[in-house]
Parts: structure tokens; C-alpha cells; sequence
């Protein structure tokens, strides 16, 4: 009776740290995402539209090894997903911890070609280029492409 205790108290300790590791990481993963700058990091990727304002939704850059990609105003690579249709996104839960969707804010009336806001299921709206949503990739900073082929995520292509 005491090993079935023991054991059950030891099962318990493992939950509890791992449920607050992945708090710690939401908290910490959406705190680091709101203090990106407008200028890239990265001394092989370079911006077609250099002079971002913060009424830019999708800009073009190019990195030596994926070429032209699309980026959001403040530089980070887009993503789509294998896994969504035209229209639908199908990441949610944990997935999006990795991969926080492209969230579209502001009007979205008069937006750039092929570039349309889509309702979540959630019912949250999300920017998608050419019907497909967008994402970003957590690990990228400004100017990084480093989620291209990872979990059937694909750099966005203009």
C-alpha cells in the first residue's frame, strides 16, 4: 500500500512540473513575440520593402537559401500549412504554440492582392495569402527562415 502511494505521489509531482513548464513557455513564448523590431537580424536576408510602416501586412524579403518569401510588417517569415485547406486553418491547440497564426487586426476591407482575413474556428480572424492561412514560427526572430519543411509548415512564397 505504501509503493502505491509513493508511486502515485511521484506521478503527481511529474504532472505538476511539466504543466508548469508549459505555462512558463506560453507566458514567456507570447511575451517574447511583442517585442520584435522592424529591422532584420540576419545579414542574409534583406527586405524588398525596406520601408515597412506599420500598415503593412505582407511584405516581400528574400533569404539567400529559400529565396522570396512573405513577411509580416515586422520582418517575420510566413508560413503555411500542409495540413489546412483554402480557408480553413487546421492548427490549434499545441500546435499553436510553435506556429502562432498571423492574426489579421485593423480593417480588412481594403487589403493587398491575395491577401484575404479568414475566421478561425475559434472564431478569431487569421491573414491568408491566396486563400491559404498564415503563420509564424516561434523560433524565427526578425529576418529568420528557420521553419521551412518543419512539422509540414512551408515558407510562404510570393
Amino acid at each position: 500500500m505504501k509503493s502505491q502511494k509513493g508511486n502515485i505521489a511521484i506521478i503527481i509531482s511529474v504532472v505538476i512540473v511539466i504543466l508548469v513548464a508549459v505555462g512558463t513557455y506560453a507566458i514567456f513564448h507570447k511575451s517574447s513575440k511583442t517585442t520584435s523590431t522592424t529591422q532584420p537580424r540576419s545579414a542574409n536576408s534583406s527586405s524588398t520593402n525596406s520601408q515597412a510602416s506599420s500598415g503593412t501586412i505582407v511584405q516581400t524579403k528574400t533569404d539567400a537559401k529559400v529565396g522570396q518569401y512573405l513577411a509580416d510588417a515586422n520582418g517575420n517569415a510566413l508560413y503555411t500549412y500542409g495540413e489546412d485547406r483554402s480557408g480553413v486553418s487546421n492548427c490549434s491547440g499545441s500546435c499553436l504554440y510553435s506556429w502562432p497564426v498571423y492574426q489579421a487586426t485593423g480593417s480588412t476591407t481594403s487589403l493587398p492582392a491575395n491577401v484575404t482575413a479568414i475566421k478561425r474556428s475559434d472564431g478569431s480572424p487569421q491573414y491568408a495569402y491566396k486563400g491559404m492561412p498564415l503563420y509564424t514560427f516561434s523560433s524565427d526572430s526578425s529576418g529568420q527562415v528557420t521553419g521551412d519543411g518543419v512539422s509540414n509548415f512551408h515558407i510562404a512564397k510570393p
